[in-house]
C-alpha cells in the first residue's frame, strides 16, 4: 500500500468521524456505569456513580479500539441499515469478551458484579443503534428500508456516486435473492464521505482514485468487474474520463436507470436494471432542461400541424405535442412510408387523440392551402426540409424548392389561415454557410424574420441548433452501422468537430421558443439553445468503439476520407454580426442576423424559385450568392471559386 494511499484514508477521518466516534465512547462509558449502578441497586447496596472509575475507563478503551478495528466509525447514519445494527452487535459483544479477561488479570474483577455485563450488553447495543435509527427517521420519516434483507449477488461492481441513487442500488440488490452483482465499493467526488460507509459498503475514494483503488480491491481479491454509474449530475467530460480508466483497467462502464425518488411515498418496485453509457452521457455538458409547464400550456386545446412530422425531428415533436393534450394534430409529410408508420404508432399510443394524416408537399402551395383551410391549425411547426449537406449539394435545385420555396409556402399559407404561430426549425450550417444546404436554410430563416417584423396576425418564430444525436444521416447512426459490420468508423478530418444535442433538447427547444413571452423584442431574432463547447468527431468515434467493449484502433480502425462537397471543417451557432442576447430561458439566447427587406426579399425569392423550378443551376447559385453574400467557399462544394466565378 503507497504513502500517497495511506495519506488520502487518514485523511478521510474527518469530522465527522470524529464526531460519530466520540458519541460511541460517551455511550460506552455511560451504558458501563448505569450497568453497575444498577446492579448494586439491587443488591440493596447502592453506590455513587463512577465508584469503579478505572473499571469504566479500561472499558472505554477497549470499546475504542474495538469499535474503530469494526468499521463502526465509517458508517453514514442518513443510511444506516441491518447490516450496521449487526456490526453493532459484533462489536459490543467482542468488547465485553475482551474486557472481562483483562479485568480479571488486572484485579481479579474485584467490586465488579459480573452480572452487570448481561445488562451492559443489550444497554450499549440499544444506546447506539437507537442514535443511527433516529437520525435516519428524521431524515426519511420511515425505517423500513433499514430492516431489508441483504444478500450478495455474484458479479463485483465498483459504484461512481455515494448518495440517493447508490444507497437505492445496494438496497435493490439486497432485496433480490439472485442478485446479479456484489458491490465492492463505491468512488464519490465529495472527499468528506471518503472513509464511511453506506449500508456496510464504504466509500473507498475520490473519482481521480479510481485506478488505486481498483488496483488495491484486486490485491486483496475483490476486484470489480464493472464500474456503475450511480450518480446523475456526472458531466460528459467525466464520464468520458472514467469510460477511458474503465478500457485501462479492462473493466466494463454502466449506469443505473435515471431514478428521481426513492423516498417514502414513491419507494415501489425499482426496475434497477443496468443500461449502457450512452452518447448522450458524453455530450460534455449537461443537458438543458426547459419549461414543461409551459410548453403544456401553449399546446393543450390547441390545434397543431407539423410539416415534415414522419422525419426524426417531426415525429418527435409530435409525440411531444401530443404528450400536452392538443384538441386535434395534423401530420403532413410527403413520404407515404414514414407518415403511414407515425400515424399507425399515433393510433396504438393516442387512440383518443383527434388527428390526421396528411400526404402533402411543401412546394405544392395549392396543396397546402387546401390542408390549412381544412385543418385550421392555431401552431404550426415546419420541420419538414432537406437537411443532407453532400446530396443538397448534388442536387441544389431541390434543395432551394424544398427549403426556401417550401418555407416561403407554409408562411404564406399560416397568413391565410391566420395561424396564431409558425415555428420554423433551421441549422448551425446556416451560419456562415459552405453548402447549398446551408444557404437555402439562413434564406428560410431570412423568410421568416422578414415577415416577424411585419406580420402582427401571426407571430414567426425560427429556432436554430446545431446536430441531433440519432437523427437520420447524422454521425452517430452511422458509426452504429460502421461497428456493426466491424468496422472502419469513416472520420472525414481529425479535426473536424461538430456541436450536438439530444432529440430531447431539439424538441424542447422548439416548444420552448414557441411557449416564450413575447417581450417585444425578439422580432427578427432567432432563438438559439446553447451547446456548450463543440465535440470532436474522431474523439466521438474512438467513445462509441469504447462503448461497444471494443479497442479504437486494435479492434476497429478509424479511416479518414476527407471533407465532403459542401462540410465544414467547423461549425459555428453564430456568425460574427450576431451578438448573442440572453432571454429569461436558462440556457436559451437570441440571435440577430442580417435582416432584408420583406417586400425586396421576396421578389428575390420568386426569382430563386423560379431559376429552381426551372433547373437553371447556375442561375440558382448566382441567386444563393447575391441573397447570402456571407456564404464562403467550400473547397469540394458547388460554391467553390471556380464554380462561383461560372455562376456569377
Amino acid at each position: 500500500m503507497s504513502v500517497g494511499w495511506l495519506t488520502r484514508r487518514i485523511r478521510g477521518i474527518n469530522r465527522r468521524i470524529a464526531t460519530v466516534a466520540v458519541h460511541d465512547v460517551f455511550m460506552a462509558a455511560l451504558s458501563f456505569e448505569l450497568a453497575v449502578w444498577f446492579r448494586y441497586q439491587n443488591y440493596g447496596k447502592p453506590q455513587d456513580l463512577f465508584f469503579l472509575w478505572h473499571g469504566t475507563a479500561i472499558f472505554t478503551v477497549i470499546c475504542a479500539l474495538v469499535f474503530w478495528r469494526m468499521g463502526l466509525y465509517r458508517g453514514i447514519w442518513h443510511y444506516a441499515s441491518l447490516s450496521d445494527l449487526i456490526a453493532i452487535v459484533k462489536a459490543v459483544t467482542l468488547a465485553i469478551l475482551i474486557y472481562l479477561p483483562v479485568m480479571f488479570v488486572l484485579d481479579r474483577l474485584a467490586n465488579f458484579p459480573r452480572s452487570a455485563m448481561f445488562l451492559n450488553w443489550p444497554m450499549l447495543v440499544v444506546f447506539l443503534s437507537a442514535s443511527r435509527l433516529l437520525y435516519r427517521f428524521s431524515k426519511d420519516g420511515d425505517l423500513r428500508a433499514v430492516f431489508e434483507h441483504t444478500d450478495d449477488g455474484r458479479v463485483p461492481v465498483l459504484l461512481i456516486g455515494a448518495d440517493d441513487e447508490a444507497e437505492a442500488f445496494i438496497r435493490g440488490m439486497a432485496r433480490d435473492r439472485v442478485a446479479s452483482y456484489r458491490v465492492v465499493g463505491i468512488v464519490d467526488h465529495k472527499r468528506s464521505r471518503i472513509g464511511r460507509d453506506i449500508r456496510g459498503v464504504t466509500v473507498l475514494g475520490g473519482l481521480d482514485e479510481v485506478e488505486a483503488i481498483v488496483t488495491e480491491l484486486a490485491r486483496k481479491g475483490r476486484k470489480p468487474q464493472r464500474m456503475i454509474l450511480t450518480w446523475p449530475q456526472l458531466d460528459g467530460d467525466t464520464i468520458a474520463g472514467l469510460l477511458d480508466v474503465a478500457e485501462n483497467l479492462g473493466l466494463s462502464l454502466s449506469r443505473m436507470p435515471r431514478i428521481t425518488d426513492f423516498h417514502s411515498g414513491a419507494r415501489k418496485d425499482t426496475n434497477l436494471e443496468l443500461q449502457p453509457v450512452e452518447v448522450e452521457d458524453l455530450l460534455g455538458r449537461p443537458q438543458q432542461v426547459l419549461d414543461r409547464n409551459a410548453m403544456r400550456a401553449l399546446i393543450s386545446g390547441r390545434r397543431v400541424l407539423i410539416t415534415g412530422a414522419g422525419g426524426t425531428i417531426g415525429s418527435e415533436l409530435a409525440r411531444q405535442v401530443a404528450a400536452h393534450a392538443p384538441a386535434h394534430l395534423s401530420l403532413l409529410d410527403n413520404g407515404e412510408h414514414a407518415l403511414y408508420r407515425i400515424d399507425l404508432e399515433f393510433g396504438e399510443s393516442w387512440p383518443e387523440l383527434s388527428r390526421r394524416a396528411i400526404l402533402g408537399d411543401v412546394r405544392d402551395g395549392g396543396r397546402l392551402g387546401v390542408v390549412f383551410a381544412r385543418e385550421k391549425p392555431d401552431l404550426v411547426f415546419h420541420a419538414a426540409a432537406f437537411k443532407h449537406v453532400p446530396m443538397v449539394e448534388e442536387n441544389p435545385n431541390e434543395g432551394v424548392l424544398t427549403n426556401v420555396m417550401g418555407t416561403a409556402n407554409v408562411a404564406r399559407a399560416c397568413l391565410a389561415a391566420e395561424v396564431k404561430v409558425m415555428v420554423q426549425i433551421s441549422t448551425d450550417k446556416a451560419v456562415n454557410p459552405t453548402s447549398v444546404m446551408g444557404a437555402s436554410k439562413r434564406i428560410a430563416e431570412m423568410i421568416c424574420q422578414g415577415l416577424s417584423l411585419s406580420s402582427s396576425a401571426c407571430r414567426f418564430v425560427t429556432v436554430r441548433f446545431g446536430n441531433v444525436l440519432g437523427s437520420t444521416g447524422s454521425v452517430v447512426p452511422l458509426f452504429q452501422r460502421q461497428l456493426a459490420r466491424g468496422g472502419p468508423l469513416t472520420v472525414t478530418d481529425p479535426e473536424v468537430t461538430r456541436y450536438f444535442m439530444t432529440m430531447r433538447e431539439a424538441v424542447e427547444l422548439v416548444l420552448q421558443a414557441t411557449a416564450a413571452v413575447p417581450t417585444g423584442d425578439e422580432g427578427g431574432k432567432i432563438f438559439v439553445l446553447d451547446m456548450g463547447k463543440p465535440v470532436r468527431i474522431l474523439d466521438l468515434a474512438r467513445q462509441m468503439i469504447r462503448l461497444a467493449g471494443l479497442t479504437p484502433d486494435v479492434d476497429i480502425a478509424i479511416a479518414f476520407t476527407g471533407l465532403r462537397p459542401g462540410e465544414k471543417l467547423y461549425e459555428e451557432l453564430l456568425h460574427d454580426g450576431e451578438a448573442p442576447q440572453p432571454t429569461h430561458l436558462a440556457g436559451v439566447n437570441l440571435a440577430a442576423p442580417r435582416v432584408i427587406d420583406h417586400e425586396l426579399l421576396t421578389a428575390q425569392v420568386d426569382k430563386l424559385a423560379g431559376a429552381a423550378a426551372a433547373r437553371d443551376t447556375e442561375q440558382t447559385l448566382a441567386l444563393i450568392r447575391h441573397l447570402v453574400p456571407e456564404m464562403q467557399a467550400s473547397p469540394n462544394g458547388r460554391m467553390a471559386p471556380k464554380a462561383a466565378a461560372q455562376a456569377e
